[in-house]
């Protein structure tokens, strides 16, 4: 594997896990860092994660 294909693996993977605990944080109370930095960090995450994905896809296949 191509290491900056796994570098921008590593980053979707932690923007998926952003994305998810926003949810669980919007959707079960009141977010710690409040709802305004929440729905930011979500909005920020969602379409980060898609194209870090995409991006580490196309870097490791095969010329």
């Amino acid at each position: 594997m191509n290491p900056l294909a796994g570098l921008f693996l590593a980053l979707a993977c932690l923007l998926g896990i952003a994305a998810t605990g926003c949810v669980f944080e919007l959707a079960y109370g009141d977010p710690d860092l409040g709802v305004t930095a929440t729905r930011w960090i979500l909005g920020a995450s969602i379409p980060g994660t898609l194209v870090a994905l995409v991006v580490a896809i196309r870097l490791n296949q095969p010329a």
